[in-house]
């Protein structure tokens, strides 16, 4: 999850388990923290990494803490979308204030939510004064997403486990959580049981609107991977920080030859 200072969000999934906002990943579990948490949680696991993804220098990051009983190797991969979103267009946040949505089912119709994946089944809940979180389920697959709508503040996150990339293209659905939102600046991050240079080929994003500021993958063990993207509101510079991505990663593999 998204280190940033406000707000405090936590998110896990079969995999992973990642720092609330404006969190170290130490701070996560007291009197001990993340040594005690390893010891404690997963005293029968036989390997583990913590780590941080992220421009040091900038205080968005990236904190992930992975675990796992041994290697696995899958025919049919698991992946995981996660969406932090920042910076909310004022029209699209305001959808999810009472004041102008009666109830949780208007909040998903008006503002394109029910479209990100039409199938699934929703259980939605709305939040007085604001605010709004769903559930969703479609076959093995679930997803879920959460909203702070007050202007200054705003954020949204998004999640989904267990969708085919083959069926459901990631592009795709990156566009159509940003069209309900229109957020200033996102990240995304995207986990599954490949390597780097398989989920940088099927999961590299170039998204209309958008200029890619950051993008880190993390290899943990030998079958699973992370790809970290950040992005922000493109001006004039679109083009070009797709080839500083590229120039980025190249010169990784230069000081590793």
């Amino acid at each position: 999850m998204e280190s940033k200072g406000g707000k405090k969000k936590s998110s896990s999934s079969s995999k992973s388990l990642f720092a609330p906002l404006g969190y170290s990943i130490e701070d996560v579990r007291p009197k001990g923290g993340v040594k005690k948490f390893r010891s404690a949680a997963y005293s029968n696991i036989g390997s583990s990494k913590a780590f941080v993804m992220g421009n040091p220098a900038k205080p968005q990051k990236w904190h992930v803490y992975c675990a796992s009983a041994g290697v696995q190797s899958r025919d049919d991969p698991v992946y995981t979308v996660e969406m932090c979103m920042t910076g909310l267009n004022r029209e699209k946040a305001s959808v999810f204030f009472k004041s102008n949505s009666a109830s949780a089912a208007v909040m998903t119709e008006a503002s394109g939510i029910r479209k990100i994946l039409p199938n699934s089944e929703i259980c939605d809940f709305d939040f007085d004064p604001c605010g709004y979180s769903m559930n969703a389920i479609e076959g093995p697959a679930i997803s879920t997403l959460h909203i702070t709508p007050e202007d200054g503040f705003s954020y949204a996150s998004f999640e989904a486990v267990g969708y085919d990339p083959k069926v459901v293209d990631l592009s795709q659905l990156v566009e159509r959580v940003l069209a309900c939102f229109r957020p200033s600046e996102f990240s995304i991050a995207v986990h599954a049981e490949i390597n780097a240079k398989t989920i940088e080929q099927k999961c590299a994003l170039e998204v209309n609107g958008y200029s890619r500021e950051e993008g880190t993958i993390e290899e943990v063990g030998t079958c699973d991977s992370v790809f970290y993207q950040k992005f922000c509101k493109a001006t004039a510079g679109y083009a070009a920080s797709k080839m500083t991505l590229k120039c980025c990663w190249k010169e990784k593999e230069e000081e590793k030859d």
